[in-house]
């Protein structure tokens, strides 16, 4: 790696975020459970015992931290002072994170939820971190958007994956290891395009973004996977979609495509496509759910027990194991997008194949040995 990466210090900022967000999360569990924000086992629900909520805000407090650690360090100030991105990126958080916290002490209907969270994506394309081009592959050109085009893009894709990781918070630990595969994901790409174009200015905050978020879903993983002592609740799921957006509009929507070769367009597409590779599961989850709701003449909102993990348990996963699976699809999808733009395609596509081929088949082994028992079924309290 090139001497004008400074991936030491971008992993000192991980270290930072997660040791933080472990260590702030104890002392918020015990103000959510001050506070009155717990979750009561529902119909629908996997846990049986009360089990506070807010965790999201432990996580922002690693990655403010982690942030303003990174403020410090001469390696990565340049991060701060010629682009808005982080600034942005903070207001959004800050505003995303109070509306997680007000849903999960008291809840929020839909409407107003959706409200706070084109609010916060509203805010962010304001501040300047928002879509300045598309890169168009049919034509091998790149469509230039105003403000108005830029901002409607940036809140599309920020309220997009801020209800996809919304939805798939359903079981201990899985929206914190897939935003921590995403963001790490996400970082590794961040790190090679840094390299590739010699430390440009334009590539230190989604690096550094990445890496705080990283840190921030590894801390909070110990407290959260099953069985939880903290649910991270809208303040987290909601807060790791947004900052997620955020990444891959600063990597994506704001470099100029003008000058590079099909190749480092590919690459510098790369972060949208990962988040989309990322989310693939998820998203595909949500619709389906909102078809199912629809189709059955109720809102599309309405809770109900057919989600995507639901069905790994009925068929005979463990809840732990159920993680761990969707985990290995989303790792094998997100490494796959990173890996297209840093190594030899064919290769990537091998592994890929052979890592899908992998997650198949352990996916499938309950149900191909419906006898056995099923082994950990207990549900978490």
């Amino acid at each position: 790696m090139s001497s004008i990466v400074p991936l030491r210090e971008l992993l000192l900022v991980l270290l930072i975020s997660a040791t933080v967000t472990f260590l702030a999360t104890g002392g918020i569990r015990v103000l959510a459970i001050a506070f009155g924000a717990v979750a009561v086992p529902r119909e629908r629900d996997v846990h049986v015992k009360p089990v506070p909520r807010m965790g999201g805000v432990g996580m922002y407090v690693g990655l403010v931290a982690a942030v303003l650690f990174a403020h410090q360090l001469p390696a990565l100030r340049r991060g701060f002072d010629y682009a808005p991105d982080i600034p942005a990126v903070l207001v959004a958080a800050t505003l995303i994170v109070l509306v997680g916290i007000v849903d999960d002490r008291w809840g929020l209907d839909a409407l107003t939820k959706f409200a706070g969270q084109v609010t916060a994506a509203g805010v962010m394309a304001v501040m300047g971190l928002s879509w300045y081009s598309i890169y168009n592959p049919f034509t091998n050109s790149t469509i230039s958007l105003d403000a108005l085009q830029g901002g409607l893009v940036t809140v599309a894709v920020t309220v997009t994956l801020v209800n996809a990781m919304n939805f798939v918070d359903g079981l201990d630990g899985l929206a914190a290891g897939l935003g921590l595969i995403c963001a790490a994901a996400v970082f590794v790409f961040a790190v090679g395009l840094m390299n590739e174009q010699g430390g440009s200015v334009d590539t230190y905050p989604p690096a550094l973004l990445a890496a705080a978020m990283a840190g921030a879903c590894l801390g909070f993983l110990p407290h959260n996977f099953q069985p939880a002592r903290i649910f991270m609740g809208d303040s987290g799921s909601m807060l790791i979609g947004l900052v997620l957006a955020a990444i891959s509009t600063s990597a994506s929507g704001r470099i100029p495509l003008q000058g590079f070769g099909p190749r480092d367009i590919v690459g510098l597409l790369s972060p949208l496509l990962l988040v989309g590779a990322v989310m693939f599961i998820p998203v595909l989850d949500l619709v389906l759910a909102i078809v199912r709701r629809v189709r059955a003449g109720v809102s599309f909102s309405t809770p109900d027990k057919m989600h995507l993990h639901h069905r790994l348990l009925q068929i005979g996963h463990s809840h732990r194991r159920v993680v761990l699976l969707i985990y290995l699809w989303v790792g094998v999808l997100a490494f796959g997008a990173v890996g297209s733009s840093l190594m030899d395609r064919r290769l990537v596509v091998l592994l890929m194949a052979g890592g899908l081929v992998f997650a198949l088949v352990v996916t499938a082994i309950p149900g191909m040995r419906r006898g056995e028992p099923a082994g950990d079924q207990q549900p978490h309290g």
